[in-house]
């Protein structure tokens, strides 16, 4: 019989895997984040010149969305309010080296956002690069009332 009193062993915690393991997430959230994900909008502002610009020879275009979501173009209403119908006007409407031309979009309050985004959808798929959002200015009576549109002109919108 061994009658000898034993040795206690301290416990210790081995720590090494969990080291591992959290550098290994650390390199892992390093790897995956990514720190430069803002999304950015370049806008270019309407500018004011004091010298009268050159009118253009051609007629304006103006893309006009009703608050049913049907589209006019030029005062005219097309026969459905489907894009290709939109897009097979705007080819026959505007010759094909005046992609360059701003459009006007004019859109009703009530319109749906959709159909405004469509039209400018399409536009863009044409090539046209200029588009321009028609708001009015609201009576000065007006302005000051809880539901009143915001003012502006061409090339602002108004929420």
């Amino acid at each position: 019989m061994n009658l000898k009193p034993r040795r206690i062993e301290e416990p210790e915690i081995n720590v090494t895997s969990l080291i591992d393991v959290v550098l290994l997430l650390v390199v892992f959230f390093m790897l995956s984040s990514n720190f430069s994900a803002e999304g950015r909008l370049r806008i270019r502002l309407p500018q004011a010149a004091t010298v009268p610009t050159q009118q253009r020879s051609s007629e304006p275009l103006v893309v006009t969305v009703s608050a049913t979501g049907t589209y006019l173009l030029n005062g005219r209403e097309l026969i459905n309010s489907s894009p290709d119908t939109l897009r097979e006007a705007l080819v026959k409407t505007a010759a094909s080296d005046a992609r360059s031309v701003p459009v006007t979009i004019r859109a009703d309050g009530r319109a749906t956002h959709q159909s405004v985004v469509t039209a400018m959808d399409v536009l863009a798929g044409l090539g046209f690069t200029q588009m321009n959002l028609a708001t009015i200015k609201p009576p000065p009576g007006e302005a000051d009332a809880p539901n009143a549109p915001a003012a502006g002109g061409a090339g602002a919108a108004s929420p």
